[in-house]
């Protein structure tokens, strides 16, 4: 649902009601007595508004504070302040500090203020377009560097320990997919295609020389004993619980690897998961455990058989997660 509707807020019923009927046969209007209730209806309606005009003096607050919590929390709603031509001081500072787009003299011009309300819902409708475009253009960039990850690691996988390390790979990106571990969050304010790249591979680099170390420390012994002394030495939050079994907690925090941000590199605990599965390299099966993994080591009869097209089910996979927020 696209916003089209205008909140209009003054402390005078009266001023309300004469608002409401002048600007109804145009948008429909929603109206509130005070900043305090105009906060409350843009928290409430803030789909549904895509014009707000306040009132300057009010009692209690003045207007200017309601515009600049609608540009902190509601920046796509279009902010407009009425005022007196003796308050023009307070709107030219309103637009100066960015908390409006417009101001509106008292007393009101009505063919002035529908044109004004209508470049207001026309500035609203393009800039929801334009954040539409944005969250599609974002959603396909974030699919595309977790495609990347992911292919990465199948490189970085394969240098290390050949057709080995598939069977470790895909436990890891299974696992991705059970903790609900979510595309990567990107923040193009902070840096553009150029530094993302470089970020990226710096990255690589760095999870590459964790895993080589990871694999040198974890020995020759792949016995089963062995093999679950070294996972619960090397994963703060697992605990062994026998022979062949691990339990961990917090399985998300496993995957930093795919989902943490460009320019955050992982620590070397970060990478111990998927550096323990490529080395181990035999069958492990993962069973939730209310907010924990049970993790048991299986016989080498237990490998999955792996389809010819695992990897790209995988990323399809991961890739169609969404995330939220950036």
């Amino acid at each position: 649902m696209k916003p089209d509707k205008i909140l209009y807020v003054d402390d005078e019923p009266m001023a309300l009601k004469y608002f409401e009927r002048l600007v109804s046969p145009m948008a429909p209007v929603l109206t509130a007595l005070s900043v305090e209730q105009g906060r409350a209806m843009l928290d409430e309606h803030a789909g549904e508004i895509a014009v707000l005009v306040s009132d300057q003096r009010m009692p209690g607050a003045h207007g200017n504070e309601l515009l600049r919590y609608a540009r902190d929390h509601h920046p796509a709603v279009v902010r407009m302040l009425t005022t007196a031509y003796s308050e023009m001081g307070e709107a030219i500072e309103a637009i100066n500090s960015g908390e409006i787009y417009r101001y509106i003299t008292k007393p009101w011009d009505l063919e002035s203020l529908r044109a004004d309300l209508k470049n207001a819902l026309e500035l609203a409708y393009l800039r929801n377009e334009r954040d539409s475009l944005l969250r599609e253009k974002m959603l396909i960039s974030r699919q595309q560097l977790m495609a990347g990850r992911v292919s990465q690691l199948a490189v970085l996988c394969a240098d290390l320990g050949g057709g080995d390390c598939q069977e470790g790979l895909f436990t890891y990106l299974d696992g991705a997919a059970r903790a609900g571990c979510r595309t990567p969050a990107m923040n193009w304010r902070a840096m553009d295609y150029s530094d993302l790249m470089q970020a990226e591979a710096l990255r690589g680099i760095a999870i590459a020389q964790q895993l080589a170390k990871w694999h040198a420390s974890f020995g020759a012994d792949k016995s089963p004993a062995a093999a679950v002394r070294a996972l619960a030495a090397a994963l703060p939050q697992a605990a062994r619980l026998e022979e062949t079994r691990v339990r961990i907690d917090q399985p998300r925090s496993l995957y930093v690897v795919l989902e943490g941000a460009a320019s955050d590199l992982p620590s070397a605990e970060g990478t111990a998961w998927l550096a323990w599965l490529t080395w181990w390299g035999g069958a492990v099966t993962l069973t939730p455990q209310g907010g924990s993994w049970e993790i048991r080591l299986e016989a080498a009869a237990a490998l999955p058989t792996l389809s010819k097209n695992w990897l790209a089910a995988c990323i399809d996979h991961l890739a169609e997660t969404p995330q939220t927020g950036h």
